[in-house]
């Protein structure tokens, strides 16, 4: 894994106006330890970074004035220009941000002075015509009510003015939408300034309480004059078709649906959103009425009472209705989440034991048999996201079940055995199965469901050859398994309960990974078996056992013995497993592995199986590691030496690339641990070796790496004599290009080593699959390239220079190669 860089912070500097600069240098003092002289300092830097530095200082500064600097107009007119440079900076600015939280510390006699610089710059910004710049000026009202007491005092000022401009920059931009109808490009740009616009708007308008108390609630005033309009605004824009769902969304929090005569409401209600009380309204409308009534409204603790109960169920006849009329996507996903948000609500006022509403929310009612056909009916929605609520509802519907049950069991509970049994009877194809099994696992755990059938973990192993199933397979297994193991575990005070559960979720396992189909297994080794060692490491021994049991029978039982070129049989499943064990840190030695687990024999003989894929789990498990500093035992090495001596010559392309890979894994953790007990040799370390080669001398471990590495490099150039097959060559010269990428190679040895490249080369070695000629080029050339400033006599430069020309001509074949080119590589 790379060392990723620390990514740089790019800050855009600040500036500020002509005319504030010299107003700075005209109050510079010539020690330059003044405000002015700090600020000077700051604008005049170009680097965001540096200005926040000493932005930082100006509050720590200001403490060291007494009371009299109020009447210094230095200090009042580096109040001013600090409010026009916080007004002027980007709202994603950092500066703008550290500069609010640095004022926010500014001394209390300092605070009316700043108040009013700020108060007055505001202004300056609420007076913009220009349509384009309401934006940031937007962002400033939005800035300043967020955190910054600055900010809100000067909102708190001109309440009244910053209304007047919200309402006036929506208008506008409404109406400047219209007029660039067709033009996507501005429209989208002008309908996100709307959105921000309305954003602050709300957020100005439920913060009004805290800036003004109870004065901006009377009819008369001019404030709420001003928000009724606002109100109005908002009603004609959720009212607009042509508005997309994320607006109207945000619209809604402040609106909630009420089934009332238009009568019976206040006047300056009907006036502002006689759209929604008088006439009909749209579906989208409709649905994110019912959103904001979700989202707004506090179900908790019963506080809502019972005309907040008759409105949560006239919202979700509300929604089941929309559900049969909404077709757009869009629509779609936020009706799911209405749903979903839904039954959250149901769900806290069930838990404030409310008894009126047990019987329209119980398992039985209407209202949640229309849910579940929804969840039925939407749970194979080719959109992630809405699948995903139909998971949320499913969960707390059985949830709100539950709460209804006042104590009863709910294993014995005719609504759960009867849903069970029903998703039970679908097919393993439909996904939905999936997800509602692993919720009513949760629910009322697995034992129920085992005993209605105890085939459930083989059935679902049988399906993850099909990959579009396989994540849903494994991850309904892992909460079956976790759930079983732990219902088991708190029945029995010994551990004999084990045996059930490896027999129940362990057994399957090895059946498939023994006579499964090919992507059966793999899949079951990619996806399940990790989940199951990482949560039950000790379930290895098990395996291992019941698979050396099955290996060591005589005559064919259960599980196929050895296997044959056509199947891994069980000797292929343990190498499986024990090669996922320890890529997963599940063996805690290597050395001790070998001991308890597993036999030479037994690992020697998966060097040579039949089967290629056994023979290359049987080489990941010496190979692959967990930790790149494992140290290599030396049995190991002696299994890699073996290795290579029988199978440099296999005929697939897949799987040589495959060793190839492998090995390289090998060299790396070679290259890594002999670093380490090169280290050890220095400092003389007394730490507890981890394995028997560990415990010799780091210099004789390091004579083993050397004299392994040796061998290894031996054994690949002897076979590349002439007349050798293409695969061996091929699987050698590959090798031999990792190694030369891994360890670097002393001068004297390489001249040799590359002429026994070079002879090969000359063999005319044949290229059959045209994947691989680029393949086979590589690692030759990186072994020469790594190597170029050895070559000082005259005839390895010649043949250096006639190497590139033989790859050019080598796709076209020996009758493509020009008369120019020495006849040694025709």
């Amino acid at each position: 894994m790379g060392v990723k860089k620390k990514r740089e912070m790019h800050v855009a500097a600040l500036t500020v106006r002509h005319q504030d600069l010299e107003i700075l240098r005209s109050f510079a003092a010539g020690d330059g330890k003044n405000l002015a002289s700090l600020l000077l300092h700051c604008v005049q830097l170009t680097d965001g970074v540096s200005q926040i530095h000493y932005i930082k200082q100006i509050v720590p500064l200001l403490e060291k004035l007494d009371k009299n600097g109020l009447c210094d107009p230095t200090v009042q007119s580096c109040l001013d220009i600090l409010a026009g440079i916080y007004f002027s900076l980007n709202l994603k600015n950092p500066l703008k941000k550290v500069l609010a939280s640095s004022l926010n510390g500014l001394p209390k006699f300092f605070l009316t002075e700043a108040v009013h610089s700020f108060t007055s710059r505001l202004q300056e910004e609420l007076n913009t015509t220009d349509l384009y710049s309401y934006r940031k000026v937007i962002d400033n009202i939005s800035s300043c009510m967020e955190n910054f007491n600055l900010g809100k005092a000067s909102i708190n000022n001109l309440l009244k003015n910053v209304l007047h401009f919200l309402r006036k920059s929506l208008i506008e931009i409404l109406e400047e939408n219209r007029k660039f109808a067709g033009n996507h490009i501005v429209q989208t740009q002008l309908m996100n300034d709307l959105l921000v616009g309305i954003r602050a708007s709300m957020m100005l308008i439920q913060k009004a309480q805290t800036f003004q108390g109870n004065l901006w609630k009377a009819s008369s005033s001019p404030i709420w004059q001003s928000m009724c309009d606002l109100l109005n605004i908002f009603t004609k824009f959720l009212s607009d078709g042509k508005c997309n769902s994320k607006q109207i969304m945000v619209l809604i929090d402040s609106l909630l649906l009420r089934s009332v005569d238009c009568t019976s409401i206040p006047e300056w209600f009907v006036n502002s959103c006689r759209s929604l009380c008088c006439a009909d309204i749209s579906v989208s409308a409709l649905l994110f009425l019912c959103q904001g009534t979700l989202a707004m409204l506090d179900w908790q603790d019963g506080s809502m009472g019972l005309s907040g109960e008759a409105l949560l169920l006239d919202t979700v006849h509300v929604l089941l209705t929309l559900s049969s009329q909404i077709k757009e996507s869009t629509l779609e996903m936020f009706l799911s989440r209405n749903f979903a948000s839904w039954t959250n609500s149901a769900i806290h006022i069930l838990e404030s034991s409310s008894p009126s509403l047990k019987d329209s929310l119980n398992g039985n009612s209407s209202i949640v048999g229309r849910l579940l056909e929804y969840v039925y009916t939407h749970w194979e929605h080719p959109l992630d996201a809405l699948r995903h609520q139909t998971k949320i509802i499913f969960r707390n519907l059985l949830q709100m079940h539950q709460l209804t049950l006042e104590g009863a069991d709910s294993v014995s509970d005719p609504f759960f055995l009867e849903l069970t049994k029903s998703v039970l009877l679908l097919e393993w194809h439909i996904k939905g199965k999936y997800i509602c099994l692993g919720c009513l696992v949760e629910c009322i755990g697995i034992e129920h469901i085992l005993a209605i059938d105890k085939t459930i973990p083989s059935q679902i192993l049988e399906v993850m050859g099909d990959q579009s199933l396989v994540p849903y397979a494994s991850d309904l297994l892992e909460t079956m398994f976790k759930n079983h193991r732990s219902h088991l575990k708190s029945q029995t005070v010994d551990s004999t309960w084990i045996g059930q559960w490896h027999e129940t979720w362990v057994s399957p396992l090895l059946s498939i990974l023994c006579e499964g189909s090919l992507d059966q297994k793999s899949y079951v080794i990619d996806y399940y078996l990790p989940k199951l060692l990482n949560y039950s490491p000790e379930s290895l021994k098990y395996m291992v056992k019941i698979l050396q049991t099955s290996i060591d029978a005589k005559t064919e039982q259960s599980l196929p013995s050895l296997g044959s070129c056509d199947s891994r049989g069980a000797l292929g499943a343990l190498m499986a497993c024990l090669r996922t064990a320890r890529a997963h840190g599940h063996l805690q030695s290597a050395t001790d592995a070998w001991k308890n687990l597993v036999s030479s024999a037994r690992v020697k003989q998966g060097l040579v199986h039949q089967h290629c894929q056994v023979r290359i789990d049987t080489l990941g498990l010496l190979c692959e590691s967990n930790r790149s500093t494992e140290i290599v035992s030396t049995e190991e090495m002696e299994w890699i030496q073996f290795f290579i001596t029988y199978n440099l010559n296999s005929q697939s392309p897949g799987v040589r690339q495959q060793i190839c890979s492998l090995l390289k894994k090998l060299f790396c953790r070679i290259q890594e641990s002999s670093q380490v007990l090169y280290k050890l040799q220095q400092s003389k370390s007394k730490h507890e070796p981890e394995n028997e080669l560990a415990k010799e001398e780091p210099s004789v471990s390091l004579q083993l790496y050397k004299n392994f590495m040796s061998s290894i490099c031996n054994s690949l150039f002897e076979a590349l004599f002439p007349g050798s097959s293409y695969s061996t060559r091929f699987s050698a010269l590959t090798i031999l290009g990792s190694i030369a990428e891994v360890f670097p190679v002393s001068e004297g040895k390489f001249s040799v080593m590359f002429r026994k490249v070079l002879m090969c080369i000359r063999s005319n070695l044949p290229v059959k699959d045209r994947r691989e000629r680029n393949y086979v080029s590589f690692p030759l050339i990186i072994i020469c390239q790594l190597h170029t400033t050895i070559f000082c006599a005259y005839y390895e430069k010649r043949e250096m220079f006639y190497l590139p020309h033989f790859f050019f001509f080598f796709k076209k074949g020996p009758q493509s190669i020009p008369p120019t080119l020495p006849p040694q590589y025709w």
